[in-house]
């Protein structure tokens, strides 16, 4: 959901106008618009790349991972491994549209833990992996877009953790 759309949801459900307060956060969310496009864009876009290059820093800061016994070894475990990265980019790429990190909770954050878990998939690992998913996207945007994307990376590391 939108910073607009939740506003107007909540002040129909207090049957009131929007407030100046809401009103100013609209503003500001209208205005970083052509930011976030421009952010979501440039990740969407350089979806292989950016997959590719978080990959090979994984790999080299953690080649027990696809070392055998290594969770990631073998070319379906790699190929797995490859898929969760895009996936993950797309959902951040979700909420820096939204502007809001609701849409990660709600799509994909919750119970992730508990299915990494269940599936033998260690989290640290995971939380490695998102880190180098976000030095590889923040190396394509200028500083002022990666200030920007940042916390949505960091968001997903967090909830992670």
């Amino acid at each position: 959901m939108t910073v607009i759309s939740q506003v107007i949801l909540k002040a129909d459900d207090e049957l009131r106008y929007p407030s100046s307060g809401e009103l100013k956060n609209i503003k500001d969310f209208l205005q970083t618009g052509a930011q976030r496009m421009r952010i979501v864009t440039t990740l969407a876009e350089n979806e292989k790349k950016i997959v590719q290059e978080a990959t090979k820093q994984l790999w080299q800061k953690r080649p027990d991972f696809i070392a055998p016994g290594g969770n990631a070894f073998g070319e379906r475990q790699r190929a797995l491994c490859v898929r969760d990265y895009g996936w993950y980019l797309r959902l951040i790429t979700y909420g820096v549209l939204a502007g809001d990190k609701e849409p990660i909770e709600k799509i994909g954050l919750i119970g992730v833990r508990e299915m990494y878990n269940s599936l033998g998939v260690p989290v640290p690992g995971m939380v490695e992996a998102i880190a180098c998913l976000k030095k590889a996207s923040l190396d394509l945007l200028n500083a002022e877009d990666a200030a920007e994307a940042s916390p949505y990376f960091d968001y997903v590391i967090q909830s992670m953790s």
